[in-house]
């Protein structure tokens, strides 16, 4: 019995002593799975948070990347609706059965209702920084397509949360920031953003006077901006004349803006001449105002040589010569060898004598040739409509071009064929298959599978650039001078200091470009057709402004002049 009951107590304690390790093994592992997600947990905290990608919702993306920046979501601006008036409420109908329903007897004691035309808020929310957008569609938060931040500073780290959601919205096309505190580096960080944008025309920064001054690097050669405000930001003349350096150099010019708008700053006629200057090559800015700014007769008269015309400096005469030995040549800038002389493939006849009877030869039979497939296809054409019962009014053109082709061509068709530049391509009919360019060439307009005719490479309005530098030159006393800017068609000088000289000589331009447009008139350079002057020392009763006035009532679009009747009574034209 002795040694069955020390047999079950080294059982027993060997039993006991398997339990206690299984227990110490599972402690140790449960220990182990706890010190390894602490460390999991602190390599997430240390782990810096993947990036957030826009999806082109500006409230979504503004409101995620300002909790990201730290903000707390008391102080991250609420992006709102823009408010808009209430709109007029259309007139009553007349042929409605009851324009006018009964009143009902108002019950005194009832509350009136609310009006509808404002809408209450919490004390003080008219203060509390917000961004406000106008969207194509409200119910559609991809929409958005003007933003309004107006009485907050934008700092740094807004700026770049605008960096990564402003480029992102599709629609965008206005960007209007007032009195928002910027600096030199947002500024410059803003205008660097702006090109980002693929809409984006329309901009306006007032009410931010930075002593730096760098508002030319929104007006730079990779802006895309078409209409820019710089009102109420204390422009100088410093300002000014960096503003004018990027509207164009003697070999730079922006291309993209067409108002620009400087009012109500502080520059005088140093900045208004640095202007001028800028304007001298810039044949793409349209609107223009200084109103509210410092410019006196002197600042007038530049203005006034600027709308006339102008002698060229000797730099603007060098990149002129350069110019014109560019397009004379136009391979000589791009390294590549000149194509080879005619005198080599040419070995019968010295290359001073030119002749003129293969090209001839070759003519005739291109003629023949596209003739007789011009009858081909008048005949199908003709049996065609003489199934249907009638004939087109293309084919009666096509016979008469014919006729006219058979006895030697109009007289249009003998000014192609001496080349003249002056006229451009005509519109081509159905049937008519030849088309006379210059230097005596002629080519076949092609036709599609059903007969028509297919429209032409170049179109007959198109108004090509024109680099200033090349338009046509006179040489006054050793200087070369030529046609000022008409590109400008508004011009608002109102409120300076302009007297009578800098008046009598707007008036000259004025009368210059009429007399130039009458003489030579350009399709696109239409020439100055308003001009504010209003708010300065001027008298009203002064002949020189009434000349102005007049001339200005004629160049208005909108203005018909009156006709007389039959028994001489003035009436007027306009419906």
């Amino acid at each position: 019995m002795s040694e069955a009951g020390d047999a079950k107590g080294v059982f027993a304690s060997a039993a006991k002593k398997v339990k206690m390790g299984k227990r110490v093994e599972k402690a140790l592992k449960e220990k182990a799975a706890a010190s390894s997600s602490q460390e999991a947990t602190e390599e997430d905290a240390n782990k810096a948070p993947e990036p957030y990608t826009c999806i082109g919702h500006f409230d979504a993306d503004f409101t995620e990347l300002c909790r990201r920046a730290g903000l707390p979501p008391t102080e991250i601006p609420p992006v709102v609706l823009r408010a808009k008036r209430p709109g007029t409420p259309p007139p009553p109908d007349p042929k409605a059965k009851d324009p006018t329903p009964p009143e009902e007897p108002v019950d005194v004691a009832e509350e009136e209702p609310k009006p509808k035309t404002y809408v209450t808020k919490e004390k003080y929310s008219y203060f509390k920084p917000n961004i406000q957008v106008e969207m194509e569609h409200e119910e559609k938060p991809a929409t958005v397509t003007e933003i309004y931040i107006r009485g907050w500073k934008i700092d740094d780290m807004m700026v770049d949360i605008f960096r990564n959601c402003f480029p992102t919205i599709e629609k965008l096309n206005t960007i209007n920031l007032w009195n928002v505190g910027l600096t030199d580096k947002t500024l410059r960080d803003l205008a660097a953003i702006f090109p980002q944008c693929p809409n984006l025309k329309n901009v306006s920064i007032e009410g931010n006077p930075i002593a730096e001054e760098p508002w030319a690097c929104l007006i730079g050669d990779d802006s895309l901006i078409v209409n820019l405000s710089l009102r109420h930001n204390e422009i100088t003349d410093r300002g000014a004349s960096g503003i004018g350096a990027a509207l164009s150099t003697v070999t730079t010019c922006n291309k993209n803006l067409i108002s620009l708008n400087l009012s109500h700053n502080k520059f005088s006629d140093v900045g208004a001449e640095a202007v001028v200057k800028g304007l001298r090559m810039n044949r793409v800015l349209l609107c223009l105002s200084l109103a509210s700014n410092k410019i006196t007769d002197k600042g007038a008269v530049k203005f006034g040589e600027l709308l006339s015309r102008f002698p060229l400096t000797h730099e603007e005469v060098v990149e002129r010569r350069k110019l014109l030995s560019d397009k004379g040549s136009p391979d000589r800038g791009t390294g590549k060898s000149p194509p080879p002389s005619r005198r080599a493939e040419s070995k019968d006849r010295p290359g001073s004598v030119r002749s003129g009877s293969h090209l001839d030869k070759g003519d005739k039979k291109r003629d023949k040739s596209s003739k007789k497939k011009d009858n081909k296809h008048e005949k199908k054409n003709e049996k065609e409509d003489a199934g249907k019962g009638n004939k087109t009014v293309v084919m009666m053109d096509s016979k008469k071009d014919k006729d006219e082709g058979a006895k030697g061509g109009t007289k249009k068709d003998d000014k192609w064929k001496k080349g003249s530049h002056s006229m451009g391509a005509k519109a081509v009919m159905a049937a008519e298959t030849v088309n006379k360019t210059t230097k005596g060439k002629k080519t076949t307009s092609s036709k599609d599978k059903k007969g028509g005719a297919a429209p032409e490479s170049e179109s007959p309005d198109m108004v090509e650039a024109i680099n200033p530098l090349l338009d046509s030159v006179e040489s006054i006393d050793g200087q070369l001078w030529i046609p000022g800017n008409r590109s400008i068609i508004n011009l608002n000088l109102s409120r300076n200091e302009i007297g009578e000289a800098g008046l009598k000589s707007l008036l000259l331009a004025l009368q210059y470009q009429i007399t130039l447009a009458n003489l030579a008139p350009h399709p696109a350079l239409k020439g100055l057709m308003r001009l504010s002057l209003g708010r300065n020392p001027i008298r009203a009763d002064s002949e020189a402004y009434q000349k102005l006035q007049d001339l200005l009532l004629t160049r208005d679009p909108f203005y018909k002049p009156q006709a007389k009747s039959p028994d001489g009574e003035v009436q007027s034209l306009v419906g």
